[in-house]
């Protein structure tokens, strides 16, 4: 298949946890899953991308050194340090949501996470499920046979179009076990849906699995997708870019409402951090230079009532 059928940003990302991993001086995880899982073809791409955004003077001196452009343009992309605090957050979550008792993970619209072949020995007996699009999850199966390895031994993959199908009817078709505390993750897919998909994903989460299971996803500032708003230039450009690459902002939340939007849903909302509040937890120093998308956020929630198949067991 054409590497770039995958979710670009989905690349973009496995990339720049890959690159913090390896190039940043207090890293806040050890993934370098992308370094191996993303195929020269989309870093080939990549490039190419920046390069016609340069002045003709400047595309000959940066094309030489390709590697180093890369590095360049993912270390100073808007997201970067968002898609860095959200996976730091979502593991630490994890982690304590499997000591209270959490023995599935489930990974919404999981794209290259690498999660589940690295894991940590606290998670030795953690059964992980990956849902994602069908076209992206084959990219990266592909890629993990050519890296040597047997997935299945680690993860049970879930393809499904989830503007297509519900949630709950995609984890029906695997082993996943609606009566067991699960953690759900959903990173860098709710900016993609409209507001009336991520209202039903929220819902639809929350009754997949008992009373007390949870849920870490982030999302962006509503009011940053306004025509019009006097938003960071940076996030302006983010923007742009992920527009151009056929994956454009569609939906936000209101931080102000957030918590009664997934109280209707089932949910008890945690914690809800910004990303300015995500950087000063997690680069307190400033030793990796993070600099905050104050519109990011990642909000942590907790399954507040007996889901269905919980209440008919």
């Amino acid at each position: 298949m054409n590497p770039l059928d995958a979710s670009r940003t989905a690349l973009a990302t496995s990339l720049m946890r890959a690159l913090h991993s390896r190039h940043d001086p207090a890293p806040l995880l050890d993934d370098h899953w992308g370094d191996r899982l993303v195929p020269d073809t989309v870093r080939t791409a990549l490039c190419q991308r920046v390069l016609d955004g340069m002045p003709p003077t400047a595309r000959a001196e940066a094309a030489a050194a390709p590697a180093e452009l890369l590095a360049q343009s993912l270390r100073s992309n808007a997201a970067y340090a968002d898609v860095i605090t959200r996976a730091r957050y979502a593991e630490d979550a994890l982690k304590a949501a499997v000591e209270r008792g959490a023995t599935q993970y489930v990974i919404i619209g999981a794209g290259f996470d690498s999660f589940a072949y690295r894991r940590p020995i606290w998670a030795a007996e953690l059964n992980v499920y990956e849902i994602d699009h069908p076209a992206t999850q084959e990219m990266k199966r592909q890629r993990l046979a050519a890296c040597g390895v047997d997935a299945s031994v680690s993860v049970e993959f879930i393809a499904a179009d989830l503007s297509a199908e519900t949630l709950g009817s995609a984890l029906a078709r695997s082993s996943f076990q609606p009566g067991r505390w699960t953690f759900f993750s959903w990173l860098g897919v709710t900016m993609y849906l409209t507001r009336e998909a991520n209202l039903s994903a929220l819902a639809a989460i929350a009754s997949s699995a008992p009373e007390g299971s949870e849920l870490v996803f982030n999302y962006v500032d509503q009011d940053t997708l306004h025509p019009g708003a006097l938003v960071a230039e940076a996030f302006s450009q983010l923007k742009s870019a992920v527009s151009s690459a056929g994956e454009a902002f569609l939906s936000g939340f209101d931080p102000a409402e957030v918590r009664e939007q997934l109280q209707a849903a089932g949910l008890l909302l945690l914690e809800d951090l910004n990303g300015d509040q995500a950087v000063a937890r997690y680069d307190v120093s400033g030793l990796n230079g993070l600099r905050s998308a104050a519109a990011a956020h990642i909000a942590h929630a907790r399954v507040a009532r007996p889901s269905p198949a919980r209440m008919s067991a």
